[in-house]
């Protein structure tokens, strides 16, 4: 996991914004997005929903997907950050 610095500096090749979705909607967003990139890119979640924190880096290590860590955005959602691995 990277630490937030890092997490800041990331280049995002997508990002999926299911802000408006609750359980188990971001979890499904972030499946549809991490096939618009390609192995090795980076791919943010923006989620408000707090139980995607747990499920998404659960989803990407059943997957082969790198969970590279969360920020907390001011606004009060979280930025989710996944390397696709496969």
């Amino acid at each position: 996991m990277l630490d937030n610095e890092e997490l800041q500096e990331l280049e995002v090749a997508h990002m999926v914004d299911a802000r408006a979705s609750a359980c188990p909607g971001p979890l499904l967003e972030a499946k549809k997005g991490i096939g618009g990139v390609r192995v090795g890119e980076v791919l943010e979640v923006r989620s408000s929903d707090k139980g995607t924190r747990k499920d998404i880096p659960i989803w990407a290590a059943k997957v082969g997907h790198e969970f590279l860590g969360v920020l907390e955005a001011p606004e009060g959602y979280d930025r989710i950050f996944l390397r696709r691995g496969k």
